[in-house]
């Protein structure tokens, strides 16, 4: 899939072939055996290839422009040939053959995993951890959110969609190549979060302690534990989290429902509890 680097005239020989072996390598990267052979992420769309060129270059094997997508964002290509990169124009058959989700752009990036260590040794001060979320838009979508916040990692825990699926990749808008995404066992990553001095607070439900309140003391969901580093953990979007899941925490906190709601959706959510922690780490 990669080939001597296009530079400025070479930009004028397209890809026409849409049968094209290439073609079929990178389309075939929708599936995870095949990005598990080639060790690399199918990424599609204007915003998430932007992202990885702009922060994750190193990592960036091949970008692949249709020539009407060229056109309305020169700046990738232009960004991807200053960093040295292997940039590709086709015609929008061709693209559309590779994905037909990618609005033209696509690209074939390295798969580097961040190991629970590697998360630990930066000495973060908010994490967000899934746990069993399994519904690839819900977990792009924590990802996105706990980019926003500010917070130093994402870990997915327990039987947690696998972060290279393009559609995970595509609700986070490219904010997978913000920030650290490590997968580990969930009690490894409570130890671990724990030992690195955050506290472990789980969002759900059934919490005995309500976020923000004024009265709650350290360990809990109050102003005093949320401005210190801070680790949350979300559970599965049709059971939350189980009791000996629950029971790693150092505590449980439910979000106020002052409406006829049941509920919150898993990304609003983390919001609420990833911007009380940011807000008040920076208060």
């Amino acid at each position: 899939m990669t080939e001597r680097p296009a530079g400025p005239a070479d930009l004028s020989v397209t890809l026409s072939n849409a049968r094209a072996e290439r073609v079929k390598r990178v389309a075939a990267l929708a599936g995870r055996s095949a990005r598990s052979r080639a060790g690399v992420l199918l990424v599609e769309g204007p915003q998430g290839v932007r992202e990885a060129v702009r922060f994750a270059a190193e990592r960036v094997r091949d970008v692949y422009l249709s020539e009407d997508a060229h056109a309305r964002h020169p700046e990738i290509a232009a960004e991807a040939l200053a960093a040295g990169l292997y940039v590709h124009l086709g015609t929008a058959q061709v693209l559309d053959a590779m994905s037909s989700d990618a609005q033209g752009v696509v690209a074939v990036v390295d798969s580097t995993g961040t190991s629970l260590d590697d998360v630990m040794a930066a000495a973060p001060r908010l994490v967000a951890v899934l746990s069993n979320v399994r519904d690839p838009g819900n977990a792009g979508t924590v990802i996105r959110v706990a980019d926003a916040a500010g917070a130093d990692a994402v870990i997915l825990a327990g039987e947690s969609v696998d972060p290279s699926n393009p559609k995970v990749i595509r609700s986070t808008a490219g904010s997978l190549f913000h920030l650290p995404i490590a997968r580990a066992p969930l009690a490894d990553a409570v130890a671990a979060l724990r030992e690195a001095g955050l506290t472990v607070l789980a969002a759900d439900g059934s919490g005995e302690d309500l976020l923000g309140d004024a009265s709650a003391g350290a360990g809990a969901g109050g102003a005093e534990s949320l401005a210190g580093p801070t680790a949350w953990v979300f559970g599965n979007e049709a059971w939350g989290l189980r009791d000996e899941e629950l029971a790693l925490m150092d505590a449980v906190v439910r979000i106020p429902i002052h409406g006829h709601a049941e509920s919150l959706n898993l990304g609003t959510a983390a919001a609420v509890c990833l911007y009380a922690s940011a807000t008040a780490q920076r208060g």
